[in-house]
Formats: C-alpha cells, sequence, structure tokens
C-alpha cells in the first residue's frame, strides 16, 4: 500500500509543543503534510532514549509539500495546540521549541512570535534554535493512535520503518484521531487506494474522535 504514494519535492519542520502523541496525528491530519515522525531533539546528549532523554525535548518532525501547505500554516497550528509550555516552564522534555531549517525559517519564526505575543498581551517561552540531529523515537510511539488499531497496521503492511515514513500512515493516524475534515478523509481514502474495509473503519474512527482532546 505505500509504494503508490507519489514523492513530491518538500521541506522539513520540527516542533515541539508538549506530548508528542497527540502532534504525530495533529499535523499528520493536515491538507499538504506529507510524512511525520516523532522523536528527540535540540539538546547536546548523544542517542537518548525515552527514558533517559538528557537534554532534548519531546519533538515531531514533519515533511510538507510547500506548494499546498506553508511554514506559516504549520506554525498557526503550533500556537494553537500546545498541550503546555508555551506560557509557563514545565520541563525540558515537553518545552515549546522550533527548531528551524533555513534562513527563512528561523526569520518567520522570530516575526511570528513577537505577533503571536502581541496578540494574547503575555510572554510566550518558546524557544528557537537551529535544527540539529533527530533521534526517532521507539517503535511504539510511532504513529501511537494509529498503533491502537492494529488490525490495519498489519493490514497494510506498515512495518516500523513505514510508520515513520509513509503519508498512508501519517494520514491514518490523524484521521482515526479526529483531525481533518470529511472532504480531506474522503480525498485522501481514494487518492491513496485505501482498501473500503479499512476507509469505512477510519471514517467511524473519525466521526467517534471528531472535536475530542488529543492530549495524554
Amino acid at each position: 500500500m505505500p509504494s503508490l504514494e507519489k514523492e513530491v519535492p518538500f521541506k522539513k519542520a520540527t516542533f515541539g509543543m508538549g506530548c508528542f502523541w497527540a502532534n504525530d496525528a495533529l499535523f499528520g491530519g493536515q491538507p499538504g503534510v506529507l510524512r511525520t515522525r516523532v522523536g528527540y531533539s535540540g539538546g547536546t546528549t548523544l542517542n537518548p532514549v525515552y527514558r533517559n532523554l538528557g537534554d532534548h525535548t519531546e519533538v515531531i518532525e514533519i515533511d510538507f509539500d510547500p506548494s499546498v501547505t506553508t511554514y506559516k500554516d504549520l506554525l498557526k497550528l503550533f500556537w494553537e495546540n500546545h498541550e503546555y509550555g508555551l506560557t509557563t516552564f514545565i520541563k525540558r522534555q515537553y518545552m515549546s521549541l522550533i527548531l528551524y531549517h533555513d534562513d527563512e525559517q528561523k526569520h518567520i519564526a522570530e516575526l511570528e512570535i513577537k505577533i503571536e505575543a502581541g496578540k494574547r498581551n503575555e510572554k510566550l517561552i518558546t524557544e528557537i534554535a537551529p535544527a540539529g540531529p533527530f533521534y526517532p523515537a521507539e517503535d511504539y510511539h510511532q504513529k501511537y493512535r494509529l498503533q491502537k488499531h492494529g488490525w490495519i497496521v498489519e493490514e497494510l503492511g506498515l512495518t516500523p520503518e513505514l510508520l515513520q515514513t509513509s503519508q498512508v500512515a501519517a494520514k491514518l493516524n490523524g484521521y482515526v484521531a479526529g483531525i481533518g475534515n470529511r472532504a480531506d478523509l474522503d480525498r485522501d481514502m481514494r487518492s491513496l487506494a485505501i482498501p473500503e474495509k479499512i476507509a469505512s473503519y477510519v471514517k467511524i474512527q473519525f466521526l467517534e474522535n471528531e472535536g475530542g482532546s488529543l492530549y495524554c
């Protein structure tokens, strides 16, 4: 199934905004987002793992099609969907973090944080820093919402690697959590050639979870 996906030019974005399970679903269900993966970044500790992050933060790394969605579009979701930590420091694992991949992203992020702080009339503690090494999280963290429906993962042959690299995985992970809208869901089920049994089940999950909380 994932082999049916088309390769298109893409850019990367990396954000830390709390529980990365929620963010994996949130961004995966957005138009223009091609792939997502969760992991650890922003620090200096070598080879971090979930129980020993060192000075890293839980982040989501996003591949997006800039002809469909923009970096500013993704930042809008970033500002509006923190679990915590946008104005109050909790701990570095869950801190508000933007890791930029080029000078354009740096400029946009620095401008947008000023605009957003002005709108809210409060100080935002988001850290903006260059993207460094990204360490993928353990397999059970990838597409956590989708993996709760293990039969779908098995039927589509979504290996641990494909859970990080497949657009099918990213989209289904968002839709089963109720992210997106019905029109986009229907379009993606067709364009990604999702079998009808799975598509029907995903639509039911979408309707049941639409508008609910994503957070842990």
